[in-house]
């Protein structure tokens, strides 16, 4: 009998406590070893065998051989960087990072230590999102000439909005989009980013550099065209949409607005599901995770880019990017 993959998860806030539900029930193979989260009352909600308030002190455990992490986004790179060195395989929700320094960092150190790394960019696991991807792939439509993605989350308060760190719109919305639009031209390098935004849905927080609406420019070097927007306010629901048209036709994916779910976890619960079924099977075959440390330092390197455009107002030229 196969011993179960025995993980640790960091942060046990909503995406946490989804991801702590899966690895305790929803996957043959697996299991919820431990929790760490500051918060001890967070934890225990999620009834693991142990938990801790040091997410240093649970990476230390020898019970745990994998950790999950989906603590605050700046908490990212340190995490992965601590688990590597301690030999365990690292599961990352995105940004990994939130400079391309601390990117290397943790690219470096599971390389270095010879672990999994994979970082949850989960559009990918989604059945339609993987359905266009292997059609583009396989030549359906021939050459990808013009891309979208878009995300358009159900609403943000004004108390919330003005707790949420600055470029976020970038850093830990859009980066999905720009993870999606890379993937979906396959063997093509983003060149050159343009965006635009704004706090179109609470103007009284421009000033303290929170942006809710954001439109961003992409160009190829295989000359194709993509646009990645972003809204915090769609009325009506979760919304995630795709398309690609190529010189031999056009592809979409995601649901039409009027059907959009109320939540991400509702829209990509399996998708979320499965990004860890494939992590849990590329470390027991030890082989490498389809989504990498490297693919996300290339959506880093474009939001980067974006935030540096937003704040320009011109195109920046991206070199040199790791694609």
């Amino acid at each position: 009998m196969t011993i179960p993959l025995s993980f640790g998860l960091v942060g046990a806030g909503w995406i946490g406590s989804f991801h702590a539900e899966t690895l305790a029930s929803r996957l043959p193979g697996v299991r919820l070893a431990a929790v760490a989260d500051p918060d001890p009352s967070a934890a225990a909600r999620l009834n693991a065998p142990k938990t801790f308030a040091d997410p240093l002190e649970m990476i230390a455990d020898p019970a745990v051989a994998a950790v999950a992490i989906s603590s605050p986004a700046a908490t990212h790179a340190d995490l992965v960087v601590a688990a590597a060195r301690a030999g365990k395989h690292v599961f990352c929700e995105k940004p990994m990072a939130l400079t391309l320094e601390d990117a290397d960092r943790a690219i470096d150190a599971a390389s270095s230590a010879g672990v999994a790394l994979q970082v949850g960019f989960n559009r990918r696991f989604a059945d339609d999102f993987a359905a266009m991807h292997n059609k583009i792939a396989d030549g359906a439509i021939g050459t990808p000439q013009m891309l979208r993605s878009l995300t358009r989350d159900p609403g943000i308060s004004a108390d919330v909005a003005a707790r949420v760190k600055p470029w976020t719109i970038f850093n830990e919305t859009l980066i999905h989009d720009f993870d999606t639009l890379c993937w979906l031209n396959p063997g093509a390098r983003v060149t050159q980013v343009f965006a635009q935004a704004d706090a179109l849905i609470h103007p009284a927080l421009r000033d303290s550099s929170f942006l809710d609406t954001a439109v961003v420019q992409l160009r190829f070097d295989n000359g194709a065209f993509a646009i990645a927007e972003a809204s915090f306010q769609a009325v009506y629901g979760y919304d995630v949409r795709g398309e690609v048209f190529g010189s031999g036709g056009v592809l979409v994916a995601g649901r039409e607005p009027d059907r959009a779910a109320p939540g991400n976890t509702d829209l990509f619960a399996d998708a979320y599901i499965a990004q860890f079924a494939h992590f849990a099977e590329c470390v027991r075959t030890g082989t490498e995770p389809s989504v990498t440390g490297r693919d996300a330092r290339v959506a880093l390197d474009i939001a980067i880019a974006a935030r540096e455009s937003v704040q320009t107002g011109a195109p920046v030229v991206i070199d040199g990017v790791l694609q």
